[in-house]
């Protein structure tokens, strides 16, 4: 932990389940007519479903009873049309609501791809993939049953229940207040199985995400697996979150299986008490045979809204977990912003000056949301950049508040120097000395506590962040293609390229050779992150993608370290195209993490890096005088491996480009 750490609270508080319910469905806005539609084609169904009991009772009393054959005609007719345009609605109703419900998933998803999009990599450093795929998977999906079938149906029940019991009350009050004397243990059994479940949910659904992470992470790290011989290990693993996963729903299912079955049990003691008193009445003249059946019709509609209110309240109850891990995403504020005030940076020349700049990268609770299913407490991990955890946070599901802490690590101090238009800047130090956090500056990757740099005399603040990045070029030793084409990838900073430019750029890039001979050439697909490549072709697709955008500003970290001799020297010939422009281009200002005794030969200002802080500059004649650092890295780093690389390509006559 560094010593220059600074420390300073984040309050929390956690946002109510109405507030998120409401929330979620303000995305119905933009279906608002349909929606309404629906709601209003329920309305219609369930004022059907109220009148044909008492057409049965009718037909019972005065049809079947009666013995009236034209009547009995008439009523079954006025059944079959009844059902017939009950039918109709429900089909209306049930594709407008799901138009409706989809189209906020559609939209839900299009919003959480730009926000994951426009995050700062800081938000990326400590979130993990898995956890993002799940939200925007799973969890999306069980918004778009609340904001459809779900709620519709609550509110159906409802309806359903008001109006059965009003009808039973017509019927016979005495008889009503025995069918509802059981109503409020449901309403009871109904609250009590909401409250217990939703902990239960949030946590299942945290560790779906969990279990896709370690998917998602092992898939990715296939090779490395297999290489260390760690399948079985992965496989423990994995098997462990998964028993996880199964104890959690084992748990869902048995609060389920106590809770449905007992709802449904106290509502059919209705049904008996019914038959009971109600036969009772109908001996003793005082209810007719026709009103009992139509009686017994309702407490049967009854008993589904309860039921049907007993399967939705666990369905909102996901999605409100759901919708909170949702809504963490969408209110996470990026670290770095277009300031209010920011406008478009123009052309630039290149000139670059980091003045007093001090930067440190902030950590702070990131939420899990795990619930402890035991104390019904939420989770929290302290955590920065993949880092261990130092402690645990518990915060409790009532209203207390907690006040994590958040800490600065400071990495750079008081960098300042002047990159003037075309200059080369070589960085050099150990790992961890700073050089990638002061080249992740220049594009604001992130933002700096300290200081100021300036591009060309522009505040880089006070720039959109957009003109800024359009306007520099980057290669990192970690390069990352999209499965697709090689073509697109090449293009992939500038769609608008003609082929022309796309061959060029390759040809520049020393990559022209290798894709014509692939199967499809520039159409051939590269595969996920790239892997029908090799390393080295890799970073030449990527060159090539750099030099087709003909940045002012170059940025090169490390790109040239993890591939053969061979390989290398075809990307250092395409890496000092780049570095010195192409013939309709001026030389960019380039800024190189520097592993090659050329590249730093080169250099016109060699920078030294040392804990977060320059502690020697110049070229490399004068710090090979002056300072003792520099001669040592040069002696012991640099001059080796270039005389190691230039006997092995004198050996294998591999020289030639």
């Amino acid at each position: 932990m560094s010593n220059s750490e600074s420390t300073d609270p984040i309050p929390f508080s956690p946002p109510g389940g109405r507030a998120i319910l409401w929330r979620c469905f303000k995305y119905l806005r933009p279906y608002l007519g349909i929606t309404l539609g629906s709601y209003l084609l329920m309305l219609g169904i369930d004022i059907l479903v109220l009148i044909i009991p008492q057409v049965i009772g009718a037909s019972v009393d005065q049809g079947i009873h009666g013995q009236n054959t034209a009547f009995l005609g008439v009523a079954v007719l006025q059944l079959l049309g009844l059902t017939l345009v009950r039918g109709i609605f429900i089909f209306l109703q049930g594709r407008w609501i799901e138009m409706a419900s989809q189209g906020v998933a559609y939209d839900m998803r299009n919003e959480i791809f730009r926000k994951i999009t426009h995050l700062s990599f800081s938000y990326h450093d400590r979130t993990e993939t898995g956890q993002l795929l799940s939200r925007t998977v799973q969890d999306v999906e069980r918004i778009r049953f609340l904001t459809g079938r779900s709620v519709l149906r609550l509110i159906d029940g409802f309806i359903l229940l008001i109006g059965t019991g009003t009808a039973m009350f017509w019927i016979n009050p005495r008889l009503a207040l025995l069918a509802l004397v059981t109503m409020p243990f449901l309403i009871h059994r109904g609250y009590h199985f909401s409250r217990h479940f939703r902990p239960i949910s949030m946590a299942i659904q945290q560790q779906m995400a969990v279990l896709t992470t370690r998917l998602e992470q092992n898939l990715r790290g296939s090779r490395a697996v297999k290489s260390f011989a760690q399948e079985n290990m992965e496989i423990e693993r994995f098997n462990k979150e998964n028993q996880t996963w199964y104890d959690l729903s084992s748990t869902s299912v048995r609060i389920q299986a106590v809770n449905v079955p007992l709802m449904s049990l106290i509502s059919n003691i209705s049904t008996v008490i019914i038959i009971w008193y109600g036969g009772q009445l109908v001996i003793n003249n005082q209810l007719t045979l026709g009103e009992l059946v139509a009686f017994t019709t309702y407490v049967a509609q009854l008993i589904a809204p309860v039921r049907q209110i007993g399967v939705i309240i666990p369905a909102i109850s996901q999605a409100s977990a759901s919708a909170e891990r949702l809504f963490d995403i969408l209110d996470a504020q990026s670290e770095v912003q277009n300031a209010p005030d920011a406008i478009p940076l123009p052309p630039v020349q290149g000139h670059v000056r980091f003045e007093h700049v001090s930067f440190g990268y902030v950590t702070e609770a990131i939420r899990d949301d795990l619930y402890n299913t035991e104390k019904s407490r939420l989770r929290v991990k302290e955590r920065a950049n993949g880092a261990t955890p130092d402690r645990m946070i518990y915060i409790g599901s009532g209203d207390d508040h907690f006040q994590p802490s958040r800490r600065r690590l400071n990495i750079l101090k008081d960098i300042d120097f002047e990159a003037k238009p075309g200059m080369v800047v070589a960085l050099l130090g150990t790992t961890g000395s700073g050089k990638s956090s002061i080249i992740n500056l220049i594009p604001r990757f992130y933002d700096i506590s300290e200081g100021r740099i300036l591009i060309d005399g522009h505040e880089i603040r006070d720039v959109t962040i957009e003109s800024l990045r359009a306007q520099i070029g980057i290669v990192l030793q970690e390069t990352n293609l999209f499965a697709t084409t090689i073509r697109e990838n090449i293009a992939f900073g500038r769609s608008n390229a003609t082929e022309e430019e796309i061959i060029e750029a390759a040809k520049a890039a020393q990559a022209h050779a290798f894709i014509e001979t692939m199967p499809l050439g520039y159409d051939t697909l590269v595969g996920e992150r790239g892997v029908t490549l090799s390393g080295g072709q890799k970073q030449r697709v990527a060159i090539a993608r750099t030099i087709l955008k003909n940045p002012r500003i170059l940025i090169l970290d490390d790109a040239t370290s993890a591939v053969d001799t061979e390989t290398e020297h075809l990307i250092q010939l395409a890496l000092e195209r780049l570095m010195h422009g192409g013939p309709n281009s001026t030389r960019p200002t380039s800024f190189v993490v520097a592993q090659r005794l050329s590249t730093v030969r080169n250099a016109d200002l060699i920078l030294i890096m040392e804990k977060g802080r320059i502690v020697a500059r110049g070229m490399h004649d004068e710090l090979m005088k002056s300072n003792p650092t520099y001669a040592e890295i040069y002696r012991y780093q640099l001059r080796p491996e270039e005389d190691s690389d230039r006997a092995t390509l004198h050996l294998t006559g591999s020289g030639r480009s």
